[in-house]
């Protein structure tokens, strides 16, 4: 990483010689935006860009017991919580990128993004706390239209600063930072809420309103970090000449016509293992304090752990993906072992722990596997399109088995809330299994070995230059 050229390489715009490289040399490394040691601060920024909106993502799951017992509500109208969060990203998904590019610019719209997960994670704490559960509904939906579009913009600021072969390792680490996010909340929260009872003397809704509160602090800290960053970008792109960041998305709506085969079982896969594993989450404090008699201490620890286990393996599954290829391989072993890991909690009585350890591991590896594949059955002028409509399909059915899920865990319990997640990744397993038989008819190139693919690329690139 040393070395003057490969960091102007990194960093395209920087200017040779002149008065902006006399200023440069006089400033300290830390404060040279050319300089390693720059770019780690910004780096750093960037990674706790996206704390507050993980950390707080999941506050209901940590409180399930709390929510439901101080607001008096149904499993059924908790899960509301997590589909008022999807609901706006249906559509959203498709925008983000282009407010990004044509309406705020990264700085800005990282701002403003970042205000609305702050600002939704104050009303939804309100909403505890005057006792009105359709304030915390309000909450979550002004919370969501700022969280996934600021992961887009999270995305940007990774491509403007870190172009080259240093990308999917900070994409790596942004991924390992927010599932630290998830974490700290899962494992802190219900120690914040005791810790307010106890100074408040009660439990109550004015209890849960004060540790939401609290929560909303981390989401505080996300907004700085997105103003320093904002002016950090922009002393970058005076002194380096540095152009400000694009999505390069270019959505097109009529494109999905186009979309093959392929690309719509890669959405049936996405969406049917998913579903299977977020609103468990969700649910799952509750269900180990239940089931496993756990502590509530406990259960928080236990509903953590595919979190946990994410936040070190993305990067290196992701690395290992990289070098060896076979995607569909690395899919299909993921979903299955995910299956494994609902039919151990539904019908054995094991430690969950190695069950929530297996499922760490498959979401980890499916998300390496999976999302990469887009671009190998999509040309590169729709791939802004494709990742729109994945995600937006992605939230719509996110939201949707949010409300079943609660609606059957009130109705039929635990078991059959189980058997539909095992369902729903059956369903995702009959996907990845077509998907493989069409990838063979058709010759594509999405389960080839990592050498395999480069020797395409290469031929392609032959064949290119002698056109």
């Amino acid at each position: 990483m040393a070395g003057v050229e490969e960091e102007e390489a990194l960093l395209p715009g920087t200017v040779s010689g002149g008065s902006s490289n006399a200023e440069n040399k006089k400033m300290l490394a830390i404060c040279d935006p050319s300089k390693f040691a720059h770019r780690i601060v910004v780096l750093s920024l960037m990674c706790f860009l996206g704390f507050g909106s993980y950390f707080c993502y999941d506050n209901p799951a940590a409180l399930q017991t709390q929510v439901q017992g101080d607001m008096k509500v149904d499993t059924a109208q908790f899960m509301q919580l997590y589909a008022w969060y999807s609901w706006p990203n249906v559509v959203l998904c498709f925008f983000g990128g282009f407010l990004i590019d044509r309406v705020f610019g990264i700085r800005l719209g990282t701002i403003i993004f970042s205000l609305f997960v702050c600002v939704g994670q104050v009303i939804f704490a309100t909403g505890a706390l005057f006792n009105a559960f359709w304030l915390m509904e309000v909450g979550r939906l002004v919370f969501g239209i700022g969280g996934e579009s600021l992961a887009v913009a999270q995305n940007t600021y990774a491509v403007s600063w870190f172009k080259g072969k240093e990308l999917n390792l900070v994409f790596g680490l942004q991924l390992s930072m927010a599932r630290v996010g998830s974490t700290v909340n899962m494992n802190v929260m219900g120690l914040v809420y005791a810790r307010i009872q106890d100074l408040i003397g009660s439990t109550g809704h004015t209890t849960l309103g004060v540790t939401l509160m609290i929560g909303a602090v981390t989401c505080v800290f996300s907004l700085t970090c997105a103003l320093v960053l904002a002016y950090l970008d922009k002393r970058a792109e005076k002194i380096l000449n540095k152009e400000q960041g694009k999505t390069g998305e270019v959505i097109k709506l009529t494109d999905v016509k186009d979309f093959s085969l392929s690309l719509w079982l890669i959405f049936m896969v996405c969406v049917c293992y998913y579903v299977a594993v977020f609103p468990f989450i969700g649910l799952g404090k509750v269900f180990f304090i239940e089931k496993f008699q756990f502590s509530p201490l406990q259960a928080g620890a236990i509903n953590s752990v595919v979190y946990i286990i994410s936040a070190p393996l993305s990067p290196l599954f992701g690395f290992l993906v990289d070098r060896v290829g076979k995607n569909i391989i690395w899919v299909m072993c993921a979903v299955v072992t995910t299956l494994a890991a609902h039919i151990m909690l539904a019908f054995t009585f094991w430690n969950p722990w190695i069950a929530m350890s297996l499922l760490g591991v498959s979401y980890s590896l499916l998300a390496c596997a999976l999302w990469p594949m887009v671009a190998f059955v999509v040309p590169e002028h729709q791939l802004g399109t494709a990742y729109g409509f994945m995600q937006s399909i992605q939230n719509l059915g996110l939201a949707i088995i949010a409300i079943v899920a609660g609606t059957i865990l009130d109705s039929r319990g635990y078991l059959f809330l189980e058997v539909f997640f095992s369902s729903c990744v059956c369903l995702s397993i009959i996907a990845v299994v077509m998907l493989y038989f069409v990838n063979l008819i058709g010759g594509g190139e999405l389960n080839l070995t990592s050498w395999e693919r480069e020797k395409l690329q290469k031929l392609a690139a032959i064949e290119k230059e002698t056109e």
